[in-house]
């Protein structure tokens, strides 16, 4: 049957300039075009009909037709009928067949040639979407370019040429000016799909994106010789990132800034003037947090590497230097190297050295009943906690100069036994507070830190695990953790069985 209205040729040759012109599969043009004339027999002949249409890949013939199912008992009569109405008709069909009842010819009045041009225009938007999604799930990581095509407060349409993409608020530049029309380079973060089609983001804030600016303008990188072991950005400020050199005779930091710096600053033009430092990469945790701190050349540095935090001293005249304008240079030579820096002047660590000395020397002398000698004496050795003096051998003690093996034996004695006396308080204490054994056995936190928590009414794992990282840091403090980081990882791990719970549950 045909559509009256439309010549039956003109459809596939509908058909192929959609297809040409969006550059998605006819098939995928002609399945739209079947639906949308479905659609408006449907709304001709009723909508609760199951009626088919076939569109003829070869001359552009239409046929219609109402389908109806063969069935026992027959719940929708539109669709539906019984085996016996099949047979008193001579139909010959079993019951799960179907009788094709052929439908004359429909002619597109404007409410349906609208709806089935709706239909279509739809159909083909999905097909065009799909399409970009396979073309671009497996580009994340790679620098495109575009052009503007809208700009408002949250976001950026980026006209990609064969799709468009997106790019956040949160992955612009801060302050960049951009104008509808403007050719822009961006990184490809996430291609997905989403509810209203598939999706493509894309980052100008991203350290990813600096990172692939470099190797296109860095061909040792391309090719391997250089590595970029990693980079800290505040967008359209300040970077930094650390270069290795696989090849001894090549020069990392020179390779990336190019002759007269034109490698850089070809980069740098890219970010709107951003500043970028090239930093030496080495395996050595001191020589790379120094090398990340320059242009501040530090005196001193104490590393613990337990709590992954370095105390970098500086002259007072490089203080500002170190630190830099609003803490960033600081904020990022940490962000570069993984490392907590903690930037001292040469009188604040002093100060602070004579602080921890005096504060440690108290504490021996109260919990041990001990004189102010030995107790300075165990603080020169090292000693930190009275733990640390009842795990260490009496052969250690005997070795500090003026311990004889009587004094050693004694001293040890009485750390254990503070020890022992202190972790019998806090269990007990624990125990009047109600702790609940899985925060007790909680093995990320000591006893006391969990002591401290319960006195603040935090008596579970679940209560532990509702909290965010700056109320953990601001309960235990600097003494337990680094920073906010370091208390959001202990918060993760607490969050663990509730993971483990739903998977039991799926």
């Amino acid at each position: 049957m045909e559509i009256k209205s439309i010549p039956r040729l003109e459809l596939l040759q509908v058909a192929e300039t959609v297809s040409r012109e969006k550059s998605i599969d006819k098939e995928e043009v002609i399945l739209a075009m079947e639906e949308a004339i479905e659609k408006a027999a449907r709304s001709k002949y009723g909508l609760e009909r199951d009626i088919r249409a076939i569109i003829d890949r070869k001359n552009g013939s239409i046929n219609i037709a109402q389908f109806v199912e063969v069935v026992d008992v027959v719940e929708n009569e539109s669709v539906q009928m019984t085996l016996q109405e099949s047979q008193r008709r001579n139909l010959n069909l079993e019951i799960g067949e179907f009788y094709k009842q052929a439908l004359p010819p429909i002619d597109f009045g404007r409410i349906a040639a609208q709806t089935a041009k709706q239909v279509i225009s739809q159909k083909v938007r999905e097909a065009e979407r799909q399409r970009q999604f396979q073309e671009y799930k497996d580009r994340v990581g790679e620098i495109v370019v575009g052009t503007i095509k809208r700009v408002d407060n949250q976001s950026v349409i980026i006209d990609l040429g064969r799709a468009e993409a997106v790019i956040k608020k949160d992955q612009m530049i801060p302050r960049e000016q951009l104008r509808p029309g403007d050719r822009l380079r961006c990184f490809i973060i996430e291609v997905s799909e989403q509810v209203k089609g598939p999706q493509i983001f894309l980052s100008r804030a991203s350290n990813e994106f600096l990172a692939a600016l470099f190797t296109q303008e860095v061909p040792e990188i391309y090719d391997g010789i250089i590595e970029i072991k990693g980079v800290a950005r505040e967008p359209g400020s300040r970077a930094k990132i650390s270069a290795f050199s696989n090849d001894p005779s090549i020069d990392p930091v020179g390779a990336c800034v190019g002759m007269r710096g034109s490698r850089v600053q070809a980069v740098v033009s890219e970010l709107q003037g951003e500043k970028i430092e090239i930093i030496p990469w080495t395996e050595d945790p001191v020589t790379f947090v120094i090398n990340a701190l320059a242009p501040a050349v530090p005196s001193k540095v104490v590393m613990d590497e337990d709590a992954i935090r370095m105390e970098v001293v500086v002259p007072d005249d490089q203080l500002s230097l170190a630190i830099g304008r609003r803490g960033q240079n600081v904020r990022l030579a940490s962000q570069l190297t993984g490392w907590f820096v903690d930037i001292l002047t040469e009188a604040e660590e002093s100060e602070k050295r004579q602080e921890e000395f005096s504060q440690r020397s108290k504490i021996f002398i109260e919990a041990l009943d001990i004189d102010d000698v030995i107790a300075h004496l165990m603080v020169s050795e090292g000693f930190v906690t009275i733990s640390d003096i009842a795990e260490a051998s009496i052969d250690e003690l005997v070795s500090i100069e003026g311990f004889d093996e009587d004094i050693s034996v004694e001293l040890s004695n009485r750390a254990r036994n503070y020890v022992k006396l202190e972790t019998e308080r806090i269990d007990k204490s624990l125990k009047k507070l109600k702790v609940k054994d899985d925060l007790y056995n909680f093995e990320e936190l000591s006893k006391s830190s969990i002591l401290t928590l319960a006195e603040n009414n935090i008596k579970s794992l679940d209560e532990l695990a509702e909290l965010d990282s700056e109320e953990l840091f601001n309960l235990l403090g600097s003494e337990i953790f680094i920073n906010e980081d370091d208390a959001g990882s202990v918060i993760m791990k607490a969050r663990q069985h509730w993971f483990t719970e739903e998977k039991v549950n799926d």
